[in-house]
């Protein structure tokens, strides 16, 4: 039986990255050109890169290992008022698991080049999904609290 309070996961690799701090990662990564990366995956998953090439963008999850506390509630960085952790992209989560759609240079053997970093250096990778753009961007969805 499995135990539905208890999930482990395995990290397939580690993001390199210019940044060995938090203090000095672009809040969205996608919109600074310099902010370049490696994604490298341990060499059993190397052939879990075929065809990815083919597409332009991916998501990157992967660990916030060095946030070890959370809140429930927290002010975002451009927002003095407290919300939810769920509606908010804060590093500081019950899980830590982290999302970032990049843009993908090039893949060369087991290590994807991207542009978007937004991650330090050493970060986990926990998995690799390709960007689809008629599935990944729903038209209308809107930005809620941040529009108001």
């Amino acid at each position: 039986m499995i135990d539905k309070d208890s999930i482990c996961f395995s990290a397939i690799g580690y993001i390199e990255t210019l940044f060995d701090d938090k203090e000095w990662i672009p809040r969205q990564g996608r919109y600074d050109q310099t902010a370049k990366g490696v994604a490298v995956v341990n060499p059993e998953y190397k052939q879990g890169l075929e065809s990815l090439g083919s597409y332009r963008y991916c998501w990157l999850l992967f660990h916030f290992d060095k946030s070890k506390t959370f809140s429930l509630l927290q002010p975002p960085p451009k927002d003095d008022k407290p919300h939810g952790v769920f509606s908010i992209r804060s590093p500081r989560r019950p899980n830590g698991i982290g999302m970032t759609v990049v843009k993908i240079d090039k893949i060369e053997k087991n290590k994807i080049y991207f542009t978007g970093a937004d991650m330090i250096s050493g970060t986990p990778l926990i998995d690799i999904k390709p960007y689809v753009e008629n599935i990944d961007s729903v038209p209308g969805a809107g930005n809620g609290w941040m529009d108001e």
